[in-house]
């Protein structure tokens, strides 16, 4: 059987298979993700990314996202970080500033990086959708959440038992209010650690349930999904980092216009900054199904 290049690699332990579909197109993305995914027999991951030229001149690449369960996301904040990682330093680009076209729109990827390294990426992940944020969802004791869009659907919880993420969360994304299924966040207010600035970002822990591929290490989408509500909801100011079973993700939702560094940042647009990190290269066999 031929067989075909991948890249592993995660942002805050939000793990996905990356296949340069520029060179390698798969015919049937849904079925190999779920093939590939799997963490006994496969690759292991959280999904499958492709990396495509983009059909519009607006938008450098193109990203597809195929989760876990074979079904296809609009958007994956941690994903979209690898990808700037991943064209940088594979040499596809020398830009620091690329336009990702997702199917919730055109994302533009803030590069920072230092010595040929990218060391962290910030995305302009778009303005919130928040109409009728506040709903009441009974399912297991809990009845109050955050609807928050990102793209794709969030709802957000804040409670101190985070760690109900499974049991609570699998019924969630199920639940009749989500004819299209839902991620699900659980998130707490951290208390404020002695010794830090007053200054210092909010630390919101957050464990996440994701539409398609269950508890998952990190969420980009919904860590500015969790910041978005405790700012709605009074428990956050504009900025929090958002702590994630994989790591910490800092999340700015910009209230006014302005520039930094020669960055022009955007009203009610939601800036997420994080790392992104390679894990392995290798080569799996695909059959002509594939």
């Amino acid at each position: 059987m031929p067989k075909i290049p991948f890249t592993k690699m995660h942002g805050c332990g939000n793990d996905y298979i990356y296949v340069n579909a520029m060179e390698h197109p798969i015919a049937d993305p849904s079925r190999a993700a779920i093939l590939w995914s799997d963490r006994h027999k496969g690759i292991g991951s959280d999904g499958l990314v492709l990396i495509d030229r983009s059909p519009v001149p607006e938008a450098d690449y193109s990203m597809r996202i195929f989760n876990a369960d074979g079904s296809e996301a609009m958007m994956c904040g941690n994903a979209s970080r690898c990808i700037g990682k991943y064209v940088y330093e594979r040499e596809l680009t020398s830009k620091t500033t690329v336009r990702l076209l997702t199917l919730s729109g055109i994302k533009t990827l803030l590069l920072n990086v230092a010595d040929g390294i990218v060391g962290s990426v910030t995305v302009d992940m778009g303005e919130p959708q928040v109409e009728n944020a506040e709903q009441f969802i009974p399912t297991r004791g809990l009845t109050q959440g955050t609807f928050v869009s990102m793209g794709n659907p969030h709802y957000v919880i804040f409670t101190d038992d985070v760690d109900q993420v499974g049991e609570t969360g699998r019924a969630l994304e199920h639940h009749p209010a989500f004819p299209q299924r839902c991620n699900i966040e659980f998130a707490r207010i951290e208390p404020v650690v002695s010794g830090f600035p007053a200054d210092t970002a909010p630390r919101i822990r957050t464990r996440v349930w994701e539409r398609g591929s269950g508890i998952t290490q990190a969420c980009g989408t919904g860590a500015c999904a969790t910041a978005v509500a405790a700012c709605l909801t009074g428990r956050a100011g504009r900025e929090s980092d958002i702590v994630m079973d994989g790591g910490t993700l800092h999340i700015e939702w910009c209230e006014e216009d302005r520039s930094a560094e020669g960055r022009f940042f955007k009203k009610n647009h939601v800036y997420m900054t994080g790392p992104a990190a390679f894990v392995f290269d290798g080569e799996i066999e695909i059959n002509s199904k594939l």
